[in-house]
């Protein structure tokens, strides 16, 4: 599918896909004779992964590492302990997630507090 159909189905911009794609987090998986890019239904699933991370403050660099150890982790070529490795890395992402998300719904709550208390001064 052409990049458009992409930033349709994962609600994301045309220059997110392409940014990704010039600082290669995210190659699509082939192009047209054009050079236009061309992406797999495996392409939108990563990108779903990535977007997925964008709201935890992630930045690329970490986002490309994490692309690349569960690419590791799903190839059966992969020798044992690199796999290890890959997953530990992973399991330490899932913590450091977890940590980032539960930041977020602390900040949410506030939020909701302010929205309150300016509801009630206008009660």
């Amino acid at each position: 599918m052409h990049i458009g159909e992409v930033a349709a189905r994962t609600e994301l911009s045309l220059r997110s896909l392409r940014h990704w794609d010039e600082v290669g987090l995210l190659r699509p998986s082939g192009r047209t004779d054009g050079g236009f890019r061309l992406y797999t239904e495996a392409d939108v699933e990563k990108v779903l992964v990535i977007r997925r991370m964008k709201p935890l403050g992630f930045t690329l660099d970490e986002m490309g590492a994490a692309m690349r150890d569960l690419e590791t982790i799903r190839d059966p070529a992969a020798q044992g302990h690199v796999s290890a490795q890959a997953r530990q890395r992973l399991a330490a992402l899932v913590t450091e997630a977890t940590t980032r998300r539960q930041k977020l719904v602390s900040q949410l709550g506030m939020a909701d507090e302010f929205i309150a208390q300016l509801g009630h001064q206008l009660s």
